[in-house]
């Protein structure tokens, strides 16, 4: 069986996980091309957690991370399940201690609000593991590394967040981005499709990271995907846009 390939979705707002639209259709199609995965690990941008952390439930509960949006969507469950055994060398290969194998979290909006389209059924074992802002992106570029021989198991890692994540800086009705949204977006496509590790891992850089990226939680999945990158594995845009001017919602896959 050939490695599976690994992937990042831009998942914008939660009430993606109701709405059918040209991102959350993208999404569905491109997992119908994916393999049928034995277990799914997801890098969520909403579980931020200083020295790491791997959801270790037999149930993972769907967690309603935010506020002012519909009843439909706190109604809203996802109900697959986890995979202790899994999580456990999950936190093996990250260097994680026993204690940060934990059932205190589950499946967080960025994992779930995805998933919903991309495996609607919920019958695939999902791990969520944890980023850790505090360490920076060269430590995600290595979290992806370490987990990059889960693609020979049938294991499909995904990173959920946003290449562009501003919320102060939102325009309800834009129907264009920022011209710093635009070139930050484009740049750090670029970046990935040439496998520029350096230009990924110093993201701060870049003169518009202050408007474009400055929610690094939102940012340093996209690092640790790429982080998974094997020789020959190609990139693909599975779709793009951007949406009230200042969020990216490009998603992408290698392999």
């Amino acid at each position: 069986m050939p490695p599976m390939p690994v992937a990042f979705i831009g998942h914008g707002s939660p009430m993606n996980a109701l709405e059918h639209s040209a991102y959350t259709r993208a999404w569905t199609a491109f997992a119908q091309t994916v393999p049928p995965p034995r277990a799914i690990v997801a890098i969520s941008a909403h579980w931020d957690v200083p020295g790491g952390g791997v959801t270790g439930n037999d149930q993972p509960p769907t967690i309603h991370d935010f506020g002012g949006f519909p009843r439909a969507l706190f109604e809203m469950t996802y109900a697959a399940p986890g995979d202790p055994e899994l999580a456990r060398s999950i936190a093996a290969r990250l260097g994680l201690a026993a204690d940060r194998v934990t059932s205190t979290w589950g499946l967080d909006h960025g994992t779930w609000s995805v998933l919903v389209h991309m495996y609607p059924a919920a019958d695939v074992p999902v791990v969520q593991v944890a980023v850790d802002t505090a360490r920076g992106a060269a430590y995600h570029w290595e979290l992806g590394e370490r987990l990059n021989d889960l693609r020979d198991a049938g294991v499909f890692v995904v990173g959920s967040g946003n290449i562009v994540h501003n919320l102060g800086a939102l325009r309800f009705g834009a129907t264009e981005p920022e011209p710093w949204n635009a070139r930050f977006d484009a740049d750090i496509a670029a970046a990935l499709e040439r496998g520029d590790r350096e230009t990924l891992v110093n993201y701060e850089r870049h003169p518009d990271a202050a408007l474009a990226a400055p929610d690094a939680e939102h940012f340093v999945p996209v690092v640790a995907i790429a982080g998974l990158r094997r020789p020959g594995d190609a990139y693909r845009t599975i779709v793009s846009g951007a949406e009230l001017g200042s969020i990216s919602m490009r998603s992408f896959a290698l392999g």
